[in-house]
């Protein structure tokens, strides 16, 4: 998680400016077409909706000619199946990483995780780092499928009750009104 977008220079949540809250996606092209991105990103959020602030807008950056021409040919595409779309397609300046309380959301949230995931990872940039914590709080915020969690549960060093705390958060999802999982 950090910010994009804007024209000052190391941004914070309580002084963004005119930057925009986004992620930076590392991906491999060989496993995961651009296109194929642009897809979930889509499939993602309601981008027919207006933005209530800059903050929260939906966007775009792209890092070349081919990523702008994808992103602006998968918008009208957007367009001609749901009206207006007010997602902006604009060229990645640089992205600033956010404060480590905003990284890995779903987990900072549910303490008995956190604590184990803390242990593993005593370095707050590990942890931000950590692709093992990433899929971690994607199931933690009810993403992801119940075949994908099984097999990869053992992997990830958990006590049993981490296990088990992790696959409760996964099977309940999340209020769609609420950011926050719901309590155990």
């Amino acid at each position: 998680m950090g910010y994009a977008g804007g024209d000052s220079d190391n941004p914070t949540y309580h002084r963004l400016g005119n930057h925009t809250e986004t992620v930076q996606i590392d991906y491999d092209p060989g496993r995961i077409s651009y296109r194929q991105l642009l897809d979930v990103f889509w499939d993602a959020h309601y981008p027919a909706a207006e933005p209530w602030s800059r903050q929260y807008m939906s966007i775009i950056f792209y890092h070349n000619d081919e990523q702008r021409m994808l992103a602006e040919e998968t918008k009208a595409q957007q367009e001609l199946q749901k009206g207006k779309i007010f997602t902006e397609i604009i060229p990645y300046t640089g992205f600033y990483l956010a404060e480590d309380y905003h990284q890995k959301y779903y987990l900072q949230h549910v303490g008995t995780l956190m604590e184990e995931i803390s242990a593993i990872y005593p370095d707050a940039g590990d942890f931000v780092n950590s692709t093992a914590a990433a899929r971690l709080n994607g199931y933690a915020g009810g993403f992801g499928t119940d075949e994908g969690l099984q097999a990869e549960l053992d992997s990830y060093g958990l006590s049993e009750e981490g296990k088990e705390t992790l696959l409760k958060l996964a099977k309940k999802g999340l209020s769609p009104a609420c950011a926050i999982p719901f309590s155990l």
